[in-house]
């Protein structure tokens, strides 16, 4: 199982969204970035990823898993780039602000930090097992 972390405005799609639309889930459409949509591609079933509100929370609020791989996206006309399918797993008992995450020498490496313009990174294990704690969430 791999790790990830979606990127979105919570005024766009927020975990209350994502949660209402239980177990179908809802594609993670409209990126249109080439490192980002790669790092969609690498994405299998069962993966699980923190669900992050950007813009004025900028912190973690859940965690998702991937139940449909990459497949076309229905909002890109030129046809370039495809989405995953996520549905909701959890809530965070304690959401891990940008700042916190900043704030841990550990997580200094971590893509949301060195690529903060991504709206879908990579989490190694390490880091998912770090945050997972900090944000108490059982995982």
């Amino acid at each position: 199982m791999a790790y990830w972390l979606f990127k979105t405005e919570p005024g766009t799609w927020s975990w209350d969204h994502q949660v209402a639309k239980g177990d179908v889930g809802e594609g993670w459409d409209g990126v249109r970035n080439y490192q980002a949509s790669n790092n969609m591609k690498a994405m299998k079933i069962g993966d699980r990823g923190f669900f992050y509100h950007s813009v004025n929370e900028k912190q973690i609020v859940g965690i998702v898993e991937v139940i449909e791989e990459y497949h076309p996206d229905p909002t890109d006309k030129s046809g370039r780039f495809g989405m995953v399918t996520v549905k909701a797993l959890k809530p965070v008992k304690k959401p891990v602000t940008l700042a916190d995450i900043k704030a841990d020498p550990q997580l200094e490496s971590f893509a949301l930090v060195r690529q903060s313009r991504l709206s879908v990174v990579p989490v190694t294990d390490a880091q998912w097992a770090l945050i997972c704690g900090m944000a108490e969430t059982g995982v």
